[in-house]
């Protein structure tokens, strides 16, 4: 073994100082059973006890020194609380049996305060890194064990699947992972950091262990086949070299998405108790440009009758509407994005005639213009599919959809009564808005035929 570190013998040398200011103190028999520091005398039972008390004290100071932004004071408890000593076999046990019951813990709590998995993993990476990440991926899993599949929402079965946790740990989770175990508790004191940390949001649906069957079935044979052949339009989109073949596609696939929806609300108005409800997603928005980001999801959200609501500090937003709009801004937006960016890479950095870069505003003009030039397709794609349908049902649509954007704002409105909105701001680049409209404005959209085949 190496030698202990700075930090390690720092942190064993206080231990021993507090111990023995503990133990000049008078001890008598029958002493206090609840007080983290035994005496010698103590049973089995009392020293395991203890030992837990212990440990969620140590763990408190840690999370403690992080609040205060004091490094070397982190640096000793995580110390304390990550080593291992013979004299004392059961220290490691309790020390992982109480992280992990306090993680789980406020994953479940998370859960009651509106946070889904995804949102909960996307903010580990975003305040912590990918370890914090794959960490609170593989909590979540442990803590979701605890439902019955049947009262599990379908999208939180999805994100869990998505999440690519580890399971299957012998002997408890902190001991089954790899490498130094003071890294593995650095890690896990600061996950508990940021959990503790994360505001209340708004529930976009049930919880786990609170879904009926009947809201776990929303997906049908119909829906997962429409999906599948919209993911092969955007998939096209996303591979070709070609501007005008990737929008031809794009607009494919957002015409399906509307004749589908519309047949979704037809069924629905059909139902009477049973119909459908707007519901919710959070879809992350990442730097760099969140900005233009957040308004090409707006944008796609306002073609299929959605509401998208950016939440800047936490890096997502919140997209309301009917489930099967929801799917398609989901697609549509990602693969959106993927083209968006494959289009900024190859058109290259930019600089002023002053060898200045001017690549930022370039970039950001492009997608801003990108998005208003999309934002006009998708809409037409969506009214003439609308008109295409009415046509063909020999009914007029525009009413039943004018009623559901309707619900979808009610929805809005009551979970977001305090909603403000603010002016995009950024640099403005006459190449970069020119060549994100080009990117948006190069194809025909007569292809009806790819929709209907």
């Amino acid at each position: 073994m190496g030698k202990p570190s700075r930090a390690e013998r720092e942190a064993k040398r206080k231990e021993r100082e507090q111990q023995q200011r503990r133990s000049d103190q008078p001890q008598q028999e029958g002493a206090d059973r609840h007080s983290p520091w035994p005496s010698s005398a103590a049973t089995h039972d009392q020293r395991t006890h203890s030992d837990a008390e212990r440990a969620r004290h140590l763990i408190g100071n840690a999370v403690d020194q992080i609040h205060h932004g004091d490094r070397e004071g982190f640096d000793l408890w995580a110390a304390l609380l990550a080593e291992h000593d013979d004299a004392v076999p059961d220290w490691t046990r309790a020390v992982d049996h109480e992280l992990t019951s306090m993680l789980t813990g406020l994953i479940t709590t998370l859960w009651r305060n509106g946070w889904q998995p995804a949102d909960v993993t996307r903010l580990a990476t975003r305040r912590g890194g990918r370890p914090h990440a794959a960490m609170a991926a593989d909590l979540i899993a442990l803590e979701l064990r605890a439902y019955a599949p049947a009262t599990m929402p379908p999208r939180w079965t999805e994100q869990l699947d998505a999440l690519d946790a580890a399971t299957g740990w012998d002997g408890g989770y902190f001991a089954s992972r790899p490498g130094p175990r003071l890294i593995t508790i650095t890690y896990a004191l600061q996950l508990l950091q940021i959990l503790m940390t994360l505001p209340r949001l708004e529930r976009l649906g049930p919880i786990p262990g609170q879904a009926r069957a009947a809201t776990t079935a929303h997906k049908t044979t119909a829906d997962d086949k429409t999906l599948t052949r919209v993911r092969a339009l955007l998939a096209q989109a996303e591979s070709t070299s070609f501007e005008a073949e990737a929008e031809t596609f794009t607009a494919a696939a957002q015409r399906l998405m509307a004749k589908h929806s519309i047949d979704v609300a037809m069924l629905d108005a059909r139902a009477d108790a049973d119909r459908d409800r707007p519901a919710g997603i959070r879809l992350g928005i990442d730097a760099p440009y969140e900005q233009a980001k957040a308004t090409l999801l707006a944008v796609v959200a306002g073609a299929n009758r959605c509401r998208a609501i950016w939440s800047r500090e936490l890096g997502f937003s919140t997209v309301l509407g009917f489930d099967a709009d929801l799917d398609a801004v989901e697609l549509l937006f990602t693969s959106l994005l993927v083209q968006a960016t494959t289009a900024i890479v190859r058109a290259g950095t930019k600089k002023h005639g002053s060898g200045q870069s001017r690549t930022r505003s370039f970039r950001e003009s492009f997608l801003h213009a990108f998005t208003s030039r999309i934002g006009e397709r998708l809409e037409e794609a969506t009214a003439e599919t609308v008109r295409d349908e009415g046509a063909a049902r020999g009914s007029d649509l525009v009413p039943l959809l004018i009623a559901r954007e309707a619900e979808v704002e009610e929805a809005v409105e009551a979970m977001f009564p305090e909603l403000t909105q603010t002016r995009m701001r950024g640099g403005y680049d006459r190449e970069g808005w020119a060549a994100g409209r080009a990117a948006a404005d190069q194809a025909h959209l007569s292809i009806r035929e790819q929709v209907s085949s």
